[in-house]
């Protein structure tokens, strides 16, 4: 990747500009220089990654890479906004959602993320709507306005989550303190149901062909056997 050096990526995912097949990655602990290092910095690279294309890194880099408050801990997540302008919704573990104009790699709006805490989950999107969840919450956003596009919070409650899932309507997201994996409406804070589930680490739910299983345990416990929860519809 020329033009990148230092820098390291974050641990969760790069993700596609629909249209031109850039690359959106967010980049952990490092120095920064803008030359040549890049640390705690949103890159916009060219479809076959060798070319740095555009960037965005926040005033106070030197201060989160020296806490170890990083923002590569999770991805940016693209929604299209209503004037057609595609904008990057940017966590990081100091507590902060960034809402990025990728055209111009500019952020347009600062906010609290739920719980105003470390942020390390990815947050998932329909249509406008954006979901998120960390250890102090869970909240739905929309992207709102023309010219002047806010994220603007629709619910918000006290649960804890990992990365939000979406399928067939619904929203997945496990609790990793032991409170199960909540099924919600995406337009309501209160959960149609919670299904049972046993206490784990950043494992995600995964919803496919009407069933939804996670892995229960922490791999940082180093056991040699764990449980996988599984639930079907008869």
């Amino acid at each position: 990747m020329p033009g990148l050096g230092r820098g390291d990526l974050g641990a969760r995912r790069a993700v596609v500009e629909p249209g031109t097949g850039r690359i959106l990655v967010a980049t952990g602990n490092a120095p920064y220089d803008g030359k040549t290092a890049w640390g705690d910095s949103v890159l916009e690279l060219s479809p076959d990654a060798g070319e740095l294309v555009g960037s965005w890194t926040p005033p106070n880099q030197e201060e989160l890479n020296s806490g170890d408050v990083d923002l590569g801990s999770t991805a940016p997540a693209l929604v299209r906004g209503a004037d057609g302008r595609l904008y990057g919704v940017q966590g990081g573990k100091d507590g902060l959602l960034r809402l990025i104009d990728i055209a111009r790699m500019q952020v347009v709006q600062t906010l609290p993320d739920p719980g105003s805490t470390l942020m390390f989950t990815a947050p998932a999107v329909r249509r406008r709507d954006v979901y998120i969840a960390t250890d102090g919450g869970t909240a739905a956003y929309r992207l709102t306005g023309s010219g002047t596009p806010r994220l603007l919070k629709l619910w918000a409650n006290d649960s804890a989550g990992t990365s939000p899932v979406l399928a067939g309507g619904l929203l997945y997201i496990y609790d990793p303190t032991g409170g199960g994996i909540n099924v919600y409406r995406p337009s309501s804070p209160d959960p149609v149901t919670t299904l049972p589930a046993k206490a784990g680490h950043w494992q995600s739910p995964i919803a496919i062909d009407g069933c939804v299983l996670v892995g229960e345990g922490s791999a940082n416990d180093h056991q040699t056997s764990g449980t996988l929860s599984l639930y079907c519809r008869a």
